[in-house]
């Protein structure tokens, strides 16, 4: 949302549970403007695999590897975020627990749909109460299940939209422009993964720093995941 609100909306501004007259959460509204603030995170959908990557954020003096946006869920799923890492990291402890009652229960790893409809429906019921905030983070869930590879996107409201590729954060128009022109649904790993490096190094100029130090990147696929070693993005 741009520009301080009137008056007259205070009342819908300041709690959560309370429609503007204009049909509007406001509070959601602001947890989405801190995802499309955060730094940018793609994910894409290959015929046997998910790739995740990130930028992550870096400062003078700081170790990269405090601050990680990917987070493995089980063997054969991982998220990667943008927005609140607080948020993020909670919510990807939940998804870890949740993933490991599920193999208890039912002797066999989650599907990548009832795992996120399972972060969803934390996420929408925050905006319910009175006296709890939005989570401010967006997630694509990536991985690969009984009915092949799946990528899905949440945001602050519990919505839950399925891709094919997909990026989110400050840097994301620029990064599906790339996208949109050179994602192929037969191509291969190798090729998947130089796409999402173009696309985050269009998106974020921290992407070329360091000769890729500040991105990481996972292959999801449904036997565990690989994180794709700098020296590979530097290439």
């Amino acid at each position: 949302m741009a520009g301080p609100q009137p008056p007259s909306y205070m009342a819908y501004d300041r709690t959560i549970v309370v429609f503007s007259p204009d049909g509007r959460l406001l509070q959601v509204e602001y947890a989405r403007q801190m995802v499309k603030s955060g730094s940018t995170s793609v994910g894409l959908v290959t015929p046997d695999s998910v790739i995740l990557g990130a930028v992550k954020p870096s400062a003078l003096l700081m170790v990269s590897d405090s601050s990680r946006k990917i987070f493995e869920v089980d063997d054969h799923i991982a998220m990667v975020s943008s927005g609140s890492l607080a948020d993020a990291r909670n919510l990807a402890e939940m998804a870890r627990v949740k993933a490991q009652v599920n193999r208890v229960t039912y002797n066999e790893p989650i599907s990548i749909s009832t795992l996120t409809k399972h972060i969803c429906d934390r996420k929408h019921i925050v905006t319910q109460y009175a006296g709890v905030r939005p989570y401010g983070v967006g997630l694509l869930i990536g991985g690969v299940d009984d009915t092949g590879p799946r990528l899905y996107e949440t945001e602050p409201s519990g919505t839950m939209i399925e891709w094919q590729a997909q990026a989110v954060g400050r840097g994301a128009d620029k990064a599906k422009k790339i996208l949109t022109t050179g994602y192929k649904a037969d191509m291969g790993e190798a090729e998947a993964t130089k796409l999402l490096v173009s696309a985050l190094n269009a998106a974020e100029k921290e992407a070329e720093t360091d000769g890729g130090a500040n991105v990481e990147v996972v292959v999801v696929r449904k036997n565990g995941t690989k994180v794709v070693s700098g020296k590979d993005i530097k290439a």
